[in-house]
This record gives C-alpha cells, structure tokens and sequence, in this order.
C-alpha cells in the first residue's frame, strides 16, 4: 500500500513539474542591455516577451545572464531558458523564427547643424572632427574605406564604458554614443538604429537620425551591409514552440510594430 501511495505522489509531482513547464516560457533576458532589456522590465524586448506570453497563454519567467558571449551556451542549450528575443536570422547556434522586424545603422547628428548627410560619399563625413561609432560594425569597415578610421582612432579608444572582471569584455554604451553628438563633442555617430532610436527620442537637444542606404561598397568593391533583420530563436530540436512563435510574429503584426515604433525604431521592409 505504502508503495502504490509512493508511485503515485512521484507520477503527481511529475505531472505538476510537466504542467508547470507547459504553462511558463522562459526567456533569456540581459540584466542591463537597454535598450533591449533590464531587469525592471523597461526594454522593447521585455514588452515583446510579454505579448508572446499574452498570445501563448503562458506565464513569462525571465531568466537573466550578464554576458552575451555565453548565454546562448550556458542558458538556452542548457535548457534554463526557452526563448530569445533578438538574434540575426541566420544564427547558426540555434533554431530561428522568420523575422518580427528589420532596421538599419542610422547617421545621428544635431538637427541645428543641419548637416547633408545621405550615405558615406557625404562631405560632412570628411568634414567631422569626431564620429563615434561601435568597432567590429559596418561602420568601422566604411570609415576605413572612406579612409578616416586611424585619424579616429584615439578618440575611439575614449568611448569605451565598460569592461567586465571576466575575459575583459568590452562593452560601448549606446547612451554615452547618442550624448556625445548631443553634447557637441562629436560631430556624427553612427549606430544601430535599434539601439539608439530610444536615446535620440530622449535627447534635450535636437538630434536628426538618418537612416543609411544598404547598398554601400568597401574598397575592395564588396557590399557592406547596413539593412538587417532580426529574429527569436529556441533550441534546436523544439520544433513546437518555433512553430508557435511564428504564429504569433505572423499574427501579432501590427502588435509587435507598435512597440518598435513607439521606440522609435527605423523600420524597413527587406
């Protein structure tokens, strides 16, 4: 009797754990990338979370990481996490959905300077005494092609805000790019529209962004992309939830695009 009485409590804490897994999603969420996320929920990515568990009727458990070098290792292939918000659509690490949006790198200056700043053959790009931009971005590969890169490089090595006690990570804030322009210490940045679309809205002073073309050429005549699109992404094999996901990012449209645009962000179509 004793040993029915224990099969039976295991086989109901084993399907109160399934149930409880089946009625959460878990998200992967950085503890401090706005504008993204933030553990007080403020990222366009926090909001975006929550219609997906709106629409799956599942209650949304954040699941927080610090370093976006390992989440996906650590977190998501390790089961911790079932979903991420953002990723490029073609991240070989994991299972992607089809994209819930498109942006592109933007040119930010001061609205009263009145700059004429359309792509990279601009004069004001040749002009400026400071640009602030993000290394190892296509902005780093075009300011070399336009042949301004070492003349910046000083000051870039001025723009860095952060490095973690781990591996040296380092990290730009987005926040300290924007306010560079505004504040007249720079002339131009150029950043992922994504990212700083919510600084720029917030800026006391005036700033224009101007969304650059795609079709941009290196020296050596290769194309340089500025237009990408993102995606979510679970773990490979979790064929149910991609498929859920999808319905949603296909449903939920309209949704999911006035909460980019009520960040600001620039959309385009692909």
């Amino acid at each position: 009797m004793r040993h029915t009485l224990y099969l039976l409590s295991i086989a109901c804490l084993l399907s109160g754990a399934a149930l409880a897994d089946e009625t959460s999603l878990k998200v992967c969420t950085a503890t401090d990338e706005m504008p993204y996320s933030n553990e007080k929920g403020e990222g366009f990515e926090n909001k975006l979370a929550q219609l997906l568990g709106t629409e799956l009727k599942r209650k949304v458990e954040t699941v927080y990481w610090q370093d976006p070098r390992y989440f996906i290792r650590d977190f998501l292939d390790k089961g911790l996490c079932d979903v991420v918000i953002g990723v490029d659509v073609d991240d070989p690490r994991v299972s992607t959905t089809k994209p819930y949006y498109r942006s592109g790198y933007v040119f930010i200056s001061r609205t009263a300077d009145n700059l004429d700043v359309q792509n990279w053959d601009s004069a004001a790009l040749k002009k400026a005494q400071k640009i602030a931009f993000v290394p190892a971005t296509p902005a780093e590969v075009m300011l070399k092609a336009i042949g301004r890169y070492n003349e910046l490089f000083n000051y870039q090595q001025e723009l860095v805000g952060y490095k973690s006690k781990r591996n040296e990570y380092v990290k730009y804030d987005t926040p300290k790019l924007v306010s560079e322009v505004s504040s007249g210490h720079a002339e131009l940045a150029v950043l992922w529209g994504s990212a700083a679309a919510r600084y720029v809205k917030e800026s006391t002073v005036p700033l224009t962004m101007t969304l650059i073309p795609d079709n941009n050429k290196r020296a050596d005549g290769e194309k340089v992309g500025f237009h990408y699109s993102s995606a979510m992404a679970v773990r490979k094999g979790n064929d149910v939830l991609l498929k859920q996901l999808n319905q949603v990012i296909e449903q939920k449209k309209d949704a999911i695009t006035e909460i980019l645009t009520a960040e600001g962000i620039p959309l385009v179509t692909e």
